[in-house]
């Protein structure tokens, strides 16, 4: 059983899943805590029954970083041996391959940003701070924030959070593009998991597809990103709910597909 990581189904939602982190009193991302994220996406993705997943710290604070106490005295050589197990701890989100938000309230700083950043889409709070202080403590972002970040919002963007640590509001997060909508902080969970649920019934295939083409796409050239939509188009074509939604399409017209998820 986890201790930090929980992952549930959302009670009015049978088809969300719900990833909270559960280590107060600020969710310090340590890396038990890094290895249960793991865990609960890798569940995310296994469950055929869970269509879309909302990960939430709780009513008062996403997560306010990894647990500095467990890095102060490691050295360069033993952190270039868990870098990489650092990036994809913080980066568990990124690897589920159904449609993800993070729901943001209070703090969501270092890798508690990085977390999120993971997602699909960021909900926040009226009252949500988020930032890459990791220059103040004479490091930099080390849970892929610099490369997800640049990619979201822009190099500029990204250099100016990440050289000057500063904390960005919920105002101007939704400004740059950081977080895609502000709601009052006790309609925060509710707004991540409306979102999700709208994808409960959906063409899951044509969705984990969609999500492949685009991530991967803007890895690499446009040229070759087009080779990976066209892979992954052509491999529709083999779904039962490709044939489901073009009937329905010429019987009943669009949007009325009765979908099966495979």
């Amino acid at each position: 059983m986890a201790e930090f990581v929980t992952f549930e189904t959302a009670p009015d939602h049978p088809g969300v899943g719900i990833i909270e982190l559960r280590r107060p009193p600020m969710n310090a991302l340590n890396r038990q805590v890094q290895d249960e994220l793991l865990a609960a996406a890798a569940e995310a993705n296994a469950r055929d029954d869970i269509k879309a997943v909302v990960v939430y710290g709780g009513p008062k604070v996403f997560a306010a970083g990894a647990d500095i106490k467990e890095m102060i005295d490691i050295t360069p050589a033993e952190m270039t041996k868990v870098a990489r197990r650092l990036q994809r701890g913080l980066g568990a989100i990124s690897e589920i391959t159904k449609p993800t938000v993070a729901a943001i309230t209070g703090y969501a700083l270092g890798g508690g940003l990085e977390v999120a950043l993971g997602a699909d889409r960021r909900i926040a709070g009226d009252n949500a701070k988020l930032g890459v202080p990791e220059v103040l403590l004479g490091v930099i972002p080390g849970g892929g924030g610099t490369q997800r970040l640049a990619r979201l919002i822009g190099p500029s963007r990204a250099k100016d959070m990440v050289f000057t640590g500063r904390f960005v509001d919920a105002e101007e997060a939704l400004a740059i593009g950081l977080v895609d909508e502000v709601v009052a902080p006790d309609d925060v969970y509710t707004a991540a998991v409306t979102w999700a649920a709208r994808f409960v019934g959906s063409a899951s295939a044509a969705l984990a597809a969609a999500k492949a083409a685009i991530d991967e796409g803007l890895d690499t050239d446009l040229e070759t990103g087009l080779k990976i939509e066209a892979h992954l188009f052509a491999s529709l074509f083999a779904t039962d709910d490709r044939a489901i939604g073009m009937a329905s399409f010429i019987e009943n017209g669009p949007g009325k597909a009765d979908f099966t998820g495979k």
